[in-house]
């Protein structure tokens, strides 16, 4: 019994999540919040289909991938290929391929920067593994761009920022879940079009479900529990968005080991980022799930909910 509350100690200690939400920067000292979000000036305009690496850097499926390694750390299975081109990719097969296309697309729609990813339904593989495989997420691992660093949601510079609180209000919105440091990435970058220096939130597999708050998380507050479920549109309908609001504070039907941080979020920050998505029209949102593979009643369904989250919060200021 001794040893067993000793292991709960120390797990405790090393995978507990959460606690005091602060900046990282010096008092007074301004945030580039441009290495977190850009105005989306043209958003009526943005290619929702495609993303961010647009028509010209999807993966040509017609030819075979070449196998380098397996990846199965995760909860989803993969590899890294290198396409006929030379671009090597990060390929994610299971359930989240699609959830993590769509949530990727509404996320660098409204502004934030995002990996290049695409939904494959189906592509060769040759070399040590090969053969006909099933749908995939394809992340691009660009020569122009590298991963240098985590970071993390409770110690940032951006903590205090609009867009920051809009990007926390948004995975709400999205019923993303994993919220780990590990799936949060600093890249550095050459590429022309944006700040050198990019704070992403990618891996959004563990969304358009539902948000749980499983019972082991009471007194076990590890991010290795699951917390809800992924790619799930009957999950997605059914749970809430706001509970209540009381002054400038709102209550989230959010469950999860968070709360902290939800708990910094107020009626102007759910009102900002419910005018920032109401900007996109249905074609793009409907295209941010085309673009995952889901058929047209998926599709359907999932914009509806959307649209419904986002009458909410536009209805807190009073739209």
């Amino acid at each position: 019994m001794r040893l067993f509350t000793a292991a709960i100690a120390a797990a405790l200690t090393a995978a507990c999540i959460g606690g005091a939400v602060r900046p990282t920067v010096n008092p007074g000292a301004p945030a580039d919040v441009a290495q977190l979000w850009l105005e989306p000036a043209d958003i009526a305009r943005r290619d929702v289909l495609h993303g961010s690496g647009g028509r010209e850097l999807l993966p040509d499926a017609s030819v075979p991938f070449t196998f380098v390694k397996e990846d199965n750390g995760g909860y989803s299975p993969g590899f890294d290929v290198t396409g006929a081109d030379g671009m090597p990719w990060s390929v994610k097969v299971g359930p989240e391929a699609q959830s993590e296309v769509a949530a990727s697309r509404i996320l660098w729609a409204i502004g934030y920067h995002q990996p290049v990813v695409y939904y494959v339904p189906s592509w060769t593989m040759q070399g040590e593994v090969s053969g006909a495989q099933g749908a995939a997420r394809f992340r691009a691992e660009r020569p122009d761009e590298k991963v240098v660093a985590d970071w993390s949601w409770y110690e940032n510079e951006f903590v205090e920022t609009q867009p920051f609180k809009g990007l926390v209000i948004a995975n709400i919105m999205l019923n993303n879940w994993d919220w780990k440091t590990s799936n949060n990435k600093i890249y550095e970058s050459s590429a022309a079009g944006g700040p050198p220096r990019r704070y992403v939130v990618r891996d959004l597999g563990a969304s358009l479900g539902k948000t749980d708050y499983p019972m082991l998380l009471r007194w076990l507050p590890t991010k290795y529990i699951k917390q809800g479920s992924r790619n799930n549109i009957d999950d997605f309908e059914a749970q809430r968005f706001i509970k209540s609001v009381d002054g400038d504070r709102v209550d989230f039907h959010y469950r999860g080991i968070h709360g902290s941080l939800v708990d910094t979020l107020r009626v102007q920050d759910v009102v900002w980022t419910a005018r920032l998505m109401s900007r996109l029209s249905d074609d793009q949102l409907r295209d941010a799930f085309r673009a995952a593979g889901y058929d047209d009643g998926h599709v359907a369904r999932y914009v509806a909910r959307l649209r419904a989250k986002i009458a909410e919060g536009l209805g807190l200021g009073g739209a």
